[in-house]
C-alpha cells in the first residue's frame, strides 16, 4: 500500500483517464480506486487522498460520488490531507464550471486539511462556486474545450502535491 489513494468516479471515462494520468505522475507511489467498487476498509489507512470527480448537469456531483461521499465523510479524516480535482465543460456550463469539487469540498472541509488549491488563472468560464477569493478549491480540468492544457495543469499540480504528501 502506498501513502496516496486516488479515488475517482467517472461516467464517461474522462475522469478515470485523468486519475490514471495523476497516478502516473506520482510514479508508482499512488493507488487508484474507482469509488463505484471500493470499500471503506480498503482506503481507511491512507494519510493522503486525491479525489477526482466529473461535474454533471449544472454543477452536480458525479453519480458514483453521490452514493459514496456520505460513507467517505464518516471516515475519521483527522490529520489526513486531501486534494480535489474536477472535470467540467467550461463552454457549455460556463456558469457552473467544475462545481462538483465544491460539493466535495463542502462535505469534508471541516473534517480534514484540503490542499492543492489552484489559482484562477488561464481558465475561460463565466462563474463557479468552486472559486474562493481567486483560488479554486482544487484543480479544474476541461477535457472538452481545454484538453491541450490538461497535461501541464496536472504536472504542475502534482509537483505541488508531492511537496505536501511526504
Amino acid at each position: 500500500m502506498n501513502k496516496i489513494a486516488i479515488l475517482y468516479g467517472t461516467s464517461g471515462g474522462n475522469t478515470e483517464s485523468v486519475a490514471k494520468q495523476v497516478q502516473d505522475l506520482f510514479e508508482g507511489n499512488a493507488d487508484l480506486y474507482d469509488v463505484e467498487h471500493v470499500s471503506l476498509d480498503e482506503i481507511r489507512e491512507y494519510p493522503y487522498y486525491i479525489i477526482g470527480t466529473s461535474t454533471t448537469g449544472v454543477g452536480d456531483l458525479q453519480d458514483d460520488w453521490e452514493g459514496f461521499l456520505p460513507s467517505f465523510t464518516r471516515l475519521d479524516l483527522t490529520g489526513k490531507k486531501i486534494a480535489i480535482f474536477a472535470l467540467g465543460d467550461s463552454a457549455s456550463y460556463s456558469s457552473s464550471f467544475a462545481e462538483s469539487m465544491k460539493v466535495v469540498y463542502d462535505e469534508i472541509a471541516d473534517k480534514t486539511t484540503i490542499v492543492g488549491q489552484t489559482a484562477d488563472e488561464g481558465y475561460t468560464y463565466d462563474d463557479s462556486m468552486a472559486v474562493n477569493d481567486g483560488m479554486w478549491v482544487g484543480l479544474p480540468i476541461d477535457e472538452d474545450n481545454e484538453y491541450d492544457m490538461t497535461e501541464q495543469r496536472l504536472t504542475t499540480w502534482v509537483e505541488e502535491l508531492k511537496k505536501i504528501f511526504v
